[in-house]
């Protein structure tokens, strides 16, 4: 089936150059930022802002959330919510390079980057980034809309609630709870649950 790109900033090209990897067929771009009388990121059509997904044949067509988070995982929430109100279904996009267990379960629209690592019986939920090199170690549990950044290592049996962001770089080691809607900053190590809502700017991770 063919995809529409939603979004074609940085995350958005990563994206289609992990599509275009794979082979996957893209039907176009929808970014508003774009000119639909020029050929987009990769010499890909635009087809318009979100104005024109309405038209698209549910049945035909999935999406893919070319949103990223570096400030807020709101803005790429909201779309995915949205759209799933209106009809559409999320292709999930993992790039070629990427090492997913095949007991690991993968939720709609997640995206697992070059070189990233899911090992076995990890969990990811819906509309999640495993970013580039990230690596997921066995029994994880991911939830919904979160952001795993570039370099971060999650040691085996981590749970991370929905909304929340890793850092860059970041550690957690095994068995740590991260709760829901929190933040974890770049290059830190988590060594102790966080309850919903954390901000956690911890000391940096010796290198």
């Amino acid at each position: 089936m063919a995809v529409v790109v939603v979004g074609a900033g940085g995350h958005g090209r990563v994206l289609i150059d992990a599509l275009l990897s794979c082979g996957t067929p893209i039907l176009g771009l929808c970014d508003p930022g774009l000119d639909p009388a020029s050929p987009g990121p990769f010499g890909l059509p635009v087809l318009g802002g979100d104005d024109v997904l309405p038209s698209l044949s549910r049945s035909e067509v999935q999406l893919v959330n070319g949103i990223g988070s570096v400030h807020s995982l709101s803005a790429r929430a909201g779309l995915f919510e949205r759209l799933k109100a209106g009809g559409f279904s999320f292709a999930s996009v993992i790039h070629p390079s990427a090492i997913v267990s095949r007991s690991a379960r993968l939720g709609e629209g997640v995206q697992i980057m070059a070189g990233a690592v899911v090992q076995c019986d990890s969990v990811i939920g819906d509309n999640s980034i495993l970013n580039t090199r990230s690596a997921v170690d066995h029994d994880c549990r991911i939830g919904h809309n979160v952001h795993i950044a570039p370099g971060c290592t999650l040691s085996g049996c981590v749970t991370v609630g929905d909304n929340s962001h890793i850092g860059t770089s970041a550690v957690v080691i095994q068995g740590i709870t991260i709760g829901q809607s929190c933040l974890v900053a770049a290059g830190v190590t988590v060594r102790a649950p966080l309850a919903d809502h954390a901000i956690f700017k911890g000391s940096p991770t010796p290198r």
